[in-house]
């Protein structure tokens, strides 16, 4: 049975997160919001996609939406799966749209909303959950799903094809380890920058007692601020659990030295987007740096809003970044995600996908469990980001159990929204926004 998507429809849904403080940073105090796409087919499944973002401008991203829309309706699944980078293209290389990014910021993100929605849709209509239906493509299909213009001087389609051979061997012993203990996981819940010390310290206590053994920390605030409540997690969380920080872009590259000296007292694994995120060099200095502080047990990381795989490609080229961070949702969906992590296998470089917002724990979780299979082939150094906001206005929710994501088992993408949800979060006219 042939099916075509007949129609496009894209929901401004926000919720109010900002009041409370969750989701705080030292850049971003947001209410949380989706651009959320529907695809609607003639007698198949609908197909469901979004992406995310902070508040106010998601409704120049759900217009960035409509003006792509046309390169999708009236198309059909079989003729997309057919030519996938063609398909991509239609939307990242848009003869007039493409001036306003080229392939990053709103554009981008609203190609990736559809994009991902075409995906959902394909692994609805395959009757498997997407990280089950992407791990079981031949290697030629995956292939043939990557864009390799302007990355191809660091991973060739033929490098592609042998890492993902590769992938096949042992497959089914990593799918059993999978099934029996999941993804493993860290938390960004306890230490929102806009939360008080007493409520630090009780989330971290209340995580750790749940099984979590890595939790994620916001700093880029006063530096005194920034030490005192890094030193109550790790008092909380003993000496082996991992502390990780997130700077959210505020620093300088000298000034994100200057505060990793200090910030070095509490052993972090990891500190996340220490400066500008287009700064490849100054991640490399900063990466520089902090392996000589820590003596090689710190790392940068970095992907949250690097806007395409280009990026990707000089940050592992100039070795910038020791943990990469995709973000399902920055760059132009399921079809370049696939090129970033074959570029983080390339290099050596292990994936911990950026999530929380709303939905992104849905997303990330089929993207790394995928990596497992077919491609990182290790959870050594891997883990998914979780945050406990907003999964109850999806139909298919992120499960967690000790810390660990526990495999999705429905079909799709896990990125259909509850229509209860949609109707009342919608903006401006929802009863949550009245």
């Amino acid at each position: 049975m042939t099916i075509t998507i007949t129609d496009v429809s894209v929901h401004d849904v926000r919720f109010p997160t900002a009041a409370s403080g969750d989701g705080s940073d030292a850049i971003n105090r947001g209410d949380y919001s989706a651009t959320y796409v529907e695809l609607a087919t003639d007698g198949g499944p609908t197909g469901a996609g979004f992406t995310f973002t902070n508040g106010r401008g998601n409704e120049i991203t759900c217009a960035a939406v409509h003006a792509l829309a046309h390169h999708v309706r009236g198309r059909t699944v079989a003729e997309i799966a057919a030519e996938p980078v063609a398909f991509w293209r239609s939307l990242t290389a848009d003869v007039q749209l493409r001036w306003l990014g080229p392939e990053k910021g709103v554009i981008h993100m609203a190609a990736g909303a559809l994009v991902n929605a075409v995906w959902d849709l394909r692994a609805k209509l395959a009757g498997k959950p997407m990280w089950r239906y992407l791990a079981e493509l031949p290697t030629d299909e995956l292939v043939a799903s990557v864009d390799f213009r302007h990355i191809s001087d660091a991973l060739t389609s033929d490098e592609a094809a042998t890492i993902l051979d590769k992938g096949l061997v042992g497959w089914d012993d990593r799918l059993a380890e999978l099934e029996q203990t999941g993804l493993p996981s860290y938390t960004t819940s306890v230490g929102w920058l806009g939360y008080p010390d007493d409520k630090v310290r009780a989330l971290t206590r209340a995580a750790y007692d749940q099984g979590w053994r890595a939790m994620k920390m916001k700093v880029g605030g006063p530096l005194d601020d920034d030490l005192r409540r890094a030193r109550i997690i790790r008092a909380e969380i003993g000496p082996d659990a991992l502390l990780m920080m997130d700077a959210n872009q505020v620093w300088d590259v000298d000034e994100a030295i200057t505060a990793m000296t200090a910030l070095a007292e509490v052993d972090p694994y990891w500190i996340e987007e220490p400066t500008h995120a287009d700064d490849v060099l100054g991640h490399a200095r900063i990466a520089r740096a902090v392996t000589d502080l820590t003596g090689g047990r710190c790392r940068v990381a970095t992907g949250e809003v690097a806007a395409n795989r280009v990026i990707f490609k000089q940050l592992l080229q100039a070795e910038a970044v020791g943990v990469m961070q995709v973000d399902a949702c920055r760059v132009g969906g399921v079809d370049e995600v696939l090129a970033e992590l074959l570029l983080a296998a390339k290099f050596g470089v292990p994936v911990c996908p950026h999530a929380g917002g709303v939905g992104l724990c849905e997303y990330v979780q089929h993207l790394a469990a995928f990596d497992f299979l077919r491609v990182g082939t290790s959870l050594d150094g891997r883990m998914v980001e979780y945050v406990d906001h907003l999964h109850e206005h999806f139909v298919d929710p992120v499960r967690t159990r000790g810390g660990r994501y526990l495999l999705p088992t429905a079909p799709g993408y896990s990125s259909t929204m509850r229509p209860e949800s949609i109707a009342r979060f919608r903006f401006p006219d929802g009863p949550a926004w009245r």
